[in-house]
């Protein structure tokens, strides 16, 4: 009888701990931020080309993305979800110009774990042209997979 006591004291708390562990949600471990990617590139040669200092800093929300950093390439431009337009002050090399992007963003499920995150689709933009040259839309989806979504000539 004392063997059957002491087998039920062992299994009952192994048995609560493997329940225990069932109920805890797996991480994620997927991207879950769908990034506007910008690669750069130089004007005159046309290879891709990271700024020697680049901020970035969102309009609507003034935070500074990028401080004086180097050899961003690519980009990651945050989009808000809640509105169809996203404005950013760029310095590139020290000399100011604006970009604005216009989209339209919709919900998307990454997985039970990582739960929805929203991706967009790049309608138009608009800039303008003291470093920068040309912008370029390469790929209209903006999703959580590396891809390049614009290049930016300077």
């Amino acid at each position: 009888m004392k063997k059957l006591v002491l087998f039920f004291n062992l299994l009952v708390p192994a048995i609560f701990l493997v329940f225990l562990a069932s109920c805890t949600p797996a991480a994620c471990f997927e991207e879950t931020n769908a990034f506007l990617k910008v690669s750069f590139y130089n004007n005159t040669t046309k290879e891709q080309l990271a700024p020697d200092s680049l901020t970035l800093i969102g309009l609507e929300q003034t935070t500074k993305i990028y401080n004086k950093a180097t050899g961003v390439q690519p980009g990651l431009f945050p989009l808000d979800p809640g509105g169809n337009s996203s404005a950013f002050m760029i310095r590139i090399n020290g000399v100011n110009d604006t970009i604005e992007f216009n989209y339209t963003s919709f919900p998307h499920l990454i997985s039970k774990e990582c739960g929805y995150t929203f991706f967009h689709t790049l309608d138009l933009l608009d800039f303008t042209q003291n470093i920068i040259d040309t912008v370029l839309i390469m790929n209209r989806n903006i999703t959580t997979i590396n891809e390049e979504n614009i290049r930016i000539f300077y």
